[in-house]
């Protein structure tokens, strides 16, 4: 049975006459006839009496009638919700960022900042698993539409892909630092640089996490030779802090993540700013990726930057 052949039926009960309910269905009449024939068939029963003038519903007709109408009804409702899901869906922008910015950004700031421009985000929560490389490819196969992450020289994002594919806007500047639990008397428990005899325990970063590269150019890079011994390693920030928190060893976690819990003297620098390293918090975009929403968030986030507007 085929719906239309329900709104058939439903036209026929309505005007009584099949040349006009053909031509409320936009048939020929011989067609439409045949239509109410085949649905007769199917109901295994006569629905309609063409021996009245103007012809009539069987009482068979009238329960079919009935229940065509309901059925009808429920298809035009669950119709119009799917469109209005569908449209819904398409206005949301899919978002991908690391654990640490979805802990110390998203919440805080791009949450309510997209809402007050009444924009839905669909969150990929996967993306707190992905690494450099698969943050580069979700925005190229634009799995996602908008990309929040950290830059620095060393992290290799986008590396291989032209400049004129995408675009960024910096929203924030971060700070690595090394950081230790404290002693008895609030002080560090380590201290950059350590000695050559004694090496610090060292909390790293997994080979493909997104901050390792950065931690390894500042400790390449630092004006004196540090002595660390690696005990551990992490995949994301917030693992690495809850080593040191525990007294493990020195890890480079960002500031925002660090801040309460030196606020409260539960850590502290490991040391003064010589190993300390500047970051930027970037949004990217796919620049042929014109997705209404995207361009409005786009602008206003091009705005709030313009005018050094601070999102702490």
């Amino acid at each position: 049975m085929e719906i239309r052949w329900l709104e058939d039926f439903i036209a026929l009960a309505k005007t009584r006459h099949f040349s006009r309910a053909a031509d409320e269905q936009n048939v020929t009449q011989p067609t439409f006839s045949r239509r109410i024939k085949l649905l007769e068939e199917e109901m295994g029963v006569q629905l309609v009496d063409r021996n009245t003038l103007p012809l009539s519903l069987t009482p068979a007709g009238e329960l079919f009638l009935d229940a065509a109408d309901k059925i009808t009804r429920i298809l035009r409702d669950t119709r119009e919700e799917c469109h209005a899901i569908r449209e819904e869906q398409s206005s949301r922008l899919v978002f991908a960022t690391t654990q640490t910015l979805y802990l110390s950004f998203y919440k805080a700031w791009l949450e309510p900042f997209s809402r007050s421009l009444d924009i839905a985000l669909d969150l990929n929560l996967h993306s707190t698993a992905w690494t450099v490389r698969d943050f580069s490819h979700a925005l190229m196969e634009q799995q996602c539409d908008i990309m929040l992450c950290y830059w620095h020289p060393s992290i290799e994002l986008l590396a291989d892909a032209s400049p004129n594919v995408f675009e960024y806007v910096k929203i924030a500047s971060e700070r690595l630092l090394p950081c230790s639990s404290v002693d008895e008397s609030g002080a560090p428990k380590f201290v950059l640089p350590g000695h050559k005899r004694r090496p610090i325990p060292f909390i790293d970063y997994h080979d493909n996490a997104f901050l390792k590269p950065v931690v390894h150019h500042t400790i390449t890079h630092a004006q004196n030779d540090l002595h660390l011994v690696t005990v551990n390693k992490n995949f994301h920030s917030v693992s690495v802090k809850a080593m040191i928190r525990e007294g493990f060893g020195v890890g480079w976690i960002p500031f925002r993540l660090a801040q309460e819990s030196i606020r409260y003297g539960r850590m502290k620098p490991a040391g003064d700013e010589r190993y300390y390293t500047d970051l930027e918090v970037r949004f990217y975009r796919k620049r042929d990726n014109k997705h209404p929403s995207l361009e409005k968030l786009w602008n206003k986030l091009k705005e709030h930057t313009e005018a050094n507007v601070s999102v702490v």
